[in-house]
């Protein structure tokens, strides 16, 4: 019925009944309804906004820490890397095992035989340095149609808990490609600088709405209380018309059964007479 005409069952009984009173209480009452099912939807809106503070705050604080490692691993790679007359940087990777006169072609070639030889069980297994990074090698195991497929990747990992990949870490098979494989990681840095910048400034956008959502209060509980009183105004008037018409019956009744007893007596006495 309230879908039909905006009037629920109690304003209908109220109106049938002719009591203006039960109107006004069904009417009350619905705006109470109204208010604090509003009233609950602002504290759930609260309450689901504290959450995403909370979890947004621990992405924050991750960025944060990604962004610091990051910027201290450019940090040491500029004031370690040495660089050629034309301002590229030196591939002067260091692999365990390899003399330091080592070609590009030999170090590729290193990696190549690593790649097919490794197994370091899910471990990250060091095998070399460049400019103070550390290059590591990790055995990988997947299934294909029921094949266990072994797989290397390779990494370089600078002070801080992030490990760079080329080509998600496998090397190519030429050698002087394969040899280039760790140069080419580091020089992702800044741009993984300016995409965890972006991602921060992202997710500190949404802090001063969910900080005023959290801090915000609800401005219609004055209303609310005051329907309340109202309501139990509109009560208690119905309650003392509800005592006033039963006492009113009741006196209607006294006077029935009065007349009744007087009617019954008298023709009693007639029947005596006869």
């Amino acid at each position: 019925m309230d879908d039909q005409s905006g009037m629920n069952y109690s304003e209908y009984v109220a109106i049938l009944s002719g009591n203006t009173d039960l109107l006004e209480k069904a009417k009350i009452e619905k705006k109470i309804t109204a208010l604090e099912s509003e009233k609950h939807a602002f504290l759930r809106s609260k309450s689901s906004s504290k959450f995403r503070l909370s979890i947004l705050t621990e992405d924050i604080d991750t960025v944060k820490k990604r962004i610091d490692s990051l910027e201290q691993d450019l940090n040491d790679l500029n004031e370690n890397v040495k660089r050629n007359p034309d301002g590229t940087i030196i591939n002067a990777i260091e692999l365990d095992g390899m003399s330091e006169n080592s070609t590009q072609e030999q170090l590729g070639q290193k990696l190549n035989q690593i790649a097919k030889t490794a197994r370091t069980n899910g471990e990250y297994d060091s095998i070399g340095w460049l400019y103070n990074f550390q290059l590591l090698v990790k055995t990988t195991e997947s299934n294909k149609e029921g094949v266990d497929i072994l797989q290397n990747r390779f990494y370089i990992r600078g002070k801080g808990w992030i490990y760079y990949t080329h080509n998600n870490g496998i090397i190519a098979k030429d050698p002087k490609l394969a040899a280039t494989n760790f140069i080419n990681a580091l020089d992702k840095i800044p741009g993984l600088i300016e995409k965890e910048r972006k991602e921060l400034a992202k997710l500190e956008k949404d802090l001063p709405i969910l900080r005023e959502v959290i801090s915000g209060k609800w401005n219609k509980e004055d209303e609310l209380i005051k329907l309340k009183t109202e309501l139990d105004a509109v009560d208690r008037k119905i309650q003392m018309t509800i005592g006033e018409d039963k006492e009113e019956q009741e006196n209607k009744e006294d006077i029935e059964e009065y007349n009744t007893k007087n009617i019954c007596h008298k023709s009693n006495n007639k029947g005596l007479r006869i």
